[in-house]
């Protein structure tokens, strides 16, 4: 069964002054199952990368192994998108659209979900999504 992953679990592997039980323990997983990600995913990662080289906490090769790393992973993008369950689960708990698309694949799919905000993981446990907690 595939685990829907947000994209600040992921940032937790590429940035070596991070680091997250929950996300060592998705990684762990992953030996086993394949990450189910929005299609926004691969920006906000990009984004993560270049804003952490851009502070100076990354450099150029290790965006390079992140990059190398994230896309070595089994990795399923999921292209559809319910936008009236989005906008509904967005406005019900004050999230971000961008956040809202996690929960809303992990709750059409029916799968859990791999989170480090806790304002998505409060979202998820009120919409009964499974989280995957350390």
């Amino acid at each position: 069964m595939p685990i829907v992953v947000d994209s600040w679990i992921a940032a937790r592997w590429c940035l070596p002054d991070e680091s997250s039980a929950i996300a060592d323990l998705t990684l762990g997983l992953l030996r086993d199952t394949e990450l189910l990600v929005p299609r926004l995913y691969w920006f906000e990662i990009c984004n993560v990368l270049l804003v952490g080289e851009r502070r100076k906490r990354i450099n150029l090769d290790q965006v390079q192994r992140g990059l190398v790393q994230i896309d070595s992973l089994p990795t399923i993008v999921d292209d559809v998108c319910g936008e009236e369950l989005l906008m509904m689960l967005a406005r019900k708990h004050g999230l971000t659209a961008d956040d809202a698309a996690y929960l809303e694949v992990a709750s059409r799919r029916g799968l859990p979900l791999a989170t480090l905000d806790r304002k998505l993981a409060r979202a998820a446990e009120a919409e009964s999504v499974p989280l995957i907690s350390a």
